[in-house]
């Protein structure tokens, strides 16, 4: 399996382009042999456990994952029927008779509360799968050019393993015409 030059040449030129990406620091005069070195000994991961969050951020995260969960709904709904049970009962002395007015009113607010700060969450949320994305695909990128060096590797040493195969057949050939010679 012979590589085209050109074609080798081309790959490690888009792969530096890539790296150059990747990793800052790359040099363009830098060997092939210390782009993966310096691939190697870079760190890619980024850890999310080091972000930190305001207090409002985390509120707001905080409220939409109770927001989102089966026990905000029975809650909420027992808060509901609870309320319309007690003005029923309590008919004229009712603090929000039977169209439940405060109730909307209050159901209102509450929505037009809890939407933004839900928002706010799930925006914050598709930022870390973004960062997440970002650096799951500069992992790859990096494991990628490694395991092409890697081959390239390989096909070298099979390369001279076939030339010292053919060698010591011409140098067994040689050997055994000198015998006979004799």
């Amino acid at each position: 399996m012979k590589k085209i030059p050109e074609r080798k040449g081309m790959r490690m030129k888009e792969n530096r382009k890539l790296l150059k990406e990747v990793l800052k620091d790359i040099q363009h005069d830098m060997t092939d042999e210390e782009v993966l070195n310096l691939l190697a000994d870079s760190k890619i991961s980024e850890s999310p456990a080091t972000e930190k969050y305001t207090l409002g951020q985390r509120a707001a995260d905080t409220i939409a994952k109770f927001a989102g969960s089966w026990a905000f709904i029975f809650a909420f709904t027992g808060v509901l029927i609870l309320w319309m049970v007690i003005n029923t009962i309590l008919a004229a002395k009712a603090f929000d008779p039977y169209p439940f007015i405060l109730l909307n009113l209050v159901l209102s607010c509450v929505a037009a509360i809890q939407a933004p700060l839900i928002m706010m969450s799930q925006n914050r949320q598709e930022e870390k799968d973004r960062r997440r994305a970002e650096n799951d695909y500069k992992v790859n990128l990096k494991t990628e050019i490694m395991i092409e060096d890697l081959y390239d590797k390989v096909n070298a040493i099979l390369a001279k393993q076939s030339a010292l195969e053919k060698r010591l057949q011409n140098d067994g050939k040689n050997h055994t015409k000198q015998q006979e010679n004799n």
